[in-house]
Order: C-alpha cells, then sequence, then structure tokens
C-alpha cells in the first residue's frame, strides 16, 4: 500500500512537513477557513457509503462527478494556451524574497496573503506557497527564486462543499483533479480522467471497496 505525504497548501493547518519533489502532484485536502468549516457543519450528515452502494451506482457517481470536473461547463480544465493566458501573471513572484521570508519563518497568514512552506529533508524550504485572499481560486506554489512551479485552481463555489480542484505544473500539464463532496469525502481522477480512488479522511480506497493509499496530516 502506497503511503502519501500530505504536500499541498489546500492544508494550512500541516505547515512545515517534509516532502520529496515527486510528491507534490497529491491534492487531498480542503483549506481549513472558518467559512469552509461553518459549510462543514451544515453537510456533517453526509454517510460515507462507498462500502454499501452497488458497483453500478458506484460507477454512475463516478462517472457524473467526471462530467463535471472535465465537462465544456468546466471553468478550471484548462488546455496549454489557456493555463498560459489565466496564469501569465503569477509566472514570476515579484515579491519572492519577502515571501520567502515571512514562509520560511513560519508565518502562515497576514493582511495580503496565506502561506505555507515545504521544506526538504535538511529543513531547507525548497518551495512556499501563496494564495492572495482577494483570489482564493489560485494556490501558488514557487521556488526560493520566485518561479512557479505549481498551480492549485478550485471551482468557482468553492469553499462551500461540494467544488472541484485541479493541480497543474509550470507548463500547464494537469496533474490530478479532485471532486470533494466534503471535507472528509473526495473523488481522486489523473490526468487521463480515470479515477483512481476515493479518500475517506487519511484512507483511499479503490473501486472494489480497497484501501490503496494512506495520507499523513489529516
Amino acid at each position: 500500500m502506497k503511503k502519501i505525504i500530505t504536500t499541498l497548501f489546500l492544508i494550512f493547518a500541516f505547515t512545515g512537513s517534509s516532502f520529496a519533489f515527486e510528491d507534490i502532484f497529491v491534492e487531498e485536502k480542503p483549506p481549513i477557513t472558518q467559512q469552509s468549516v461553518q459549510n462543514e457543519q451544515k453537510i456533517a450528515d453526509i454517510p460515507f457509503d462507498w462500502f454499501d452502494i452497488s458497483p453500478e451506482e458506484k460507477t454512475n457517481r463516478i462517472n457524473d462527478y467526471g462530467k463535471i470536473i472535465f465537462g465544456e461547463q468546466s471553468k478550471i480544465y484548462l488546455s496549454k494556451a489557456e493555463f498560459s493566458k489565466e496564469l501569465s501573471k503569477y509566472k514570476k513572484d515579484k515579491n519572492y524574497k519577502h515571501h520567502y521570508m515571512l514562509a520560511n519563518n513560519g508565518v502562515t497568514e497576514d493582511e495580503d496573503a496565506k502561506y505555507n512552506p515545504f521544506y526538504y529533508k535538511n529543513n531547507t524550504l525548497v518551495i512556499y506557497a501563496i494564495m492572495y485572499n482577494n483570489d482564493i481560486h489560485h494556490a501558488l506554489y514557487y521556488n526560493p527564486y520566485g518561479k512557479l512551479y505549481y498551480v492549485d485552481i478550485t471551482s468557482d463555489n468553492y469553499p462551500n462543499f461540494p467544488y472541484y480542484s485541479m493541480q497543474y505544473d509550470k507548463k500547464g500539464n494537469l496533474k490530478s483533479a479532485i471532486y470533494f463532496v466534503s471535507h472528509d469525502i473526495q473523488y481522486m481522477f489523473n490526468p487521463q480522467k480515470e479515477f483512481i480512488g476515493i479518500w475517506y479522511k487519511d484512507k483511499m480506497y479503490n473501486m472494489a471497496g480497497k484501501q490503496i493509499s494512506t495520507r499523513e496530516g489529516w
């Protein structure tokens, strides 16, 4: 069973984790904000029924969520040209020295944005992430020199559930897509639009209900 270290900026509560660069692509958990907490309380009665529903119902649910994420109405399923146009102003963090300093010194939030550091094994900050308060639909990952590394994009209804998100690398290649039913339940798809598994809290299950992954920091 693969064990995944939670490494994305979309988990503000889990800061200062160590990671390897190959772990960055895993998107797992929504931001912890007061609004999302209140929203989670409203839908807290959504059950995790993956072990109870039929294979046909699982397939229908996966197909429905896949159409929402990858369909023509999706505003965040972007071509490379669309990605380049939308993210052109973010390719370089002009204030990277200041933002790197904030993240490296444990500052997680100020009047402009939220910050999250990602460290390598020797506690060297290799990636810092920013989500600006006036643009909560983009989480931007930069290297220490302010060059864009990854981007998380969320749908318009974020942070209200349900919503969906996608992660792209700096070249506009899709790395993952997730449909967030709630804070605890997410359906994950790969760049080929194939269903990978369903997350329930810190465990992922495949179509047959077999546990295939775990994650830390939940």
